[in-house]
């Protein structure tokens, strides 16, 4: 069994302890700790009850250290030592406050989001590394959960009391045909008139995914699914090359704007989705976290 320690000996204990030793000094301890002689003076007293040895003999008013004090003191460097480094690797094994940041984002958001925010993250806080790691809204909160992110570009997850969610913008979902097909200049669609068109989608997970069950269930009919893929952009190739229609949101007008056209959906159908920067809730003072939810906030009239 390890031998145990009092609990009169504690780290700040032993940083007044160092800082004494160096300064040699009850009042000058106390200004360089920003505290007061009375707190360094109990903090030594209770060292010496806690080792039941003398540390220091008395001179006057002045503290003279023993050869025990000097003996604790290359202890209590080489255990705040090795206790600050601790923190630190541990701390950084869990990707707070690290040279480094991960976030995971939906690969929809790699067109204008994603971009947005890592430069204003390499403007505020040059020596952060950002990692990209793509995914479906449950792939990433999973990784979220696991440790493997530190932060999540996606939509808010519901109910996740674990997880808080500051939102970027709200994104329409709309139908999307190829450009020249009969639905290309239409002002908008009644999705319940497309029973009998074959359809594409995103696989189960993603946040598109569940949208895209939602409008039909509206429309009251299931759609004739001849292929499911796992990345919205070979999703949008399907549809430019005619394999079949899909539900899309706005933010990915742009990718591809010769070969799919987005077109709003009746109103009755709208989903909408809220696409937020999201993290645990244990890591809300994380400095890296801080940081990218300054650049969030600042950026999000760019976003979407």
């Amino acid at each position: 069994m390890a031998t145990r320690i009092g609990d009169d000996i504690t780290f700040r204990r032993l940083e007044i302890f160092l800082a004494f030793m160096q300064e040699g000094n009850l009042t000058r301890t106390a200004e360089v700790l920003d505290t007061s002689t009375v707190s360094v003076h109990r903090a030594l007293h209770a060292l010496e009850e806690g080792l039941r040895c003398a540390l220091f003999r008395h001179e006057g008013r002045n503290l003279i250290p023993t050869q025990a004090a000097r003996v604790l003191a290359e202890a209590a460097k080489d255990v705040l030592h090795l206790m600050a480094e601790g923190v630190r690797s541990t701390r950084e094994a869990a990707g707070y406050a690290s040279d480094r940041i991960r976030i995971g984002s939906l690969y929809s958001l790699t067109i204008r989001t994603v971009p947005t925010l890592i430069m204003g993250l390499k403007v505020r806080k040059p020596e952060l590394q950002p990692e990209l790691v793509l995914g479906s809204n449950a792939n990433l909160l999973q990784k979220l959960r696991d440790g493997t992110v530190d932060a999540t570009l996606m939509a808010i997850p519901e109910g996740a009391p674990d997880i808080e969610s500051e939102p970027l913008f709200q994104d329409d979902i709309y139908f999307a045909a190829p450009v020249g097909s009969k639905y290309d200049g239409l002002q908008e669609v009644d999705l319940s008139t497309c029973s009998d068109e074959r359809f594409v989608s995103l696989g189960e997970g993603f946040a598109t995914y569940t949208g895209f069950q939602d409008a039909f269930r509206v429309a009251n009919f299931t759609p004739n699914v001849v292929m499911q893929t796992g990345d919205i952009f070979s999703l949008m190739n399907l549809v430019s090359g005619g394999l079949g229609y899909t539900l899309l949101p706005g933010r990915v007008r742009d990718a591809f704007p010769q070969k799919v056209r987005l077109i709003p959906l009746q109103a009755k159908y709208l989903m909408r989705q809220t696409i937020a920067v999201n993290f645990l809730r244990t890591r809300e003072r994380d400095p890296n976290l801080l940081a990218l939810l300054a650049v969030c906030r600042s950026a999000k009239n760019q976003l979407g």
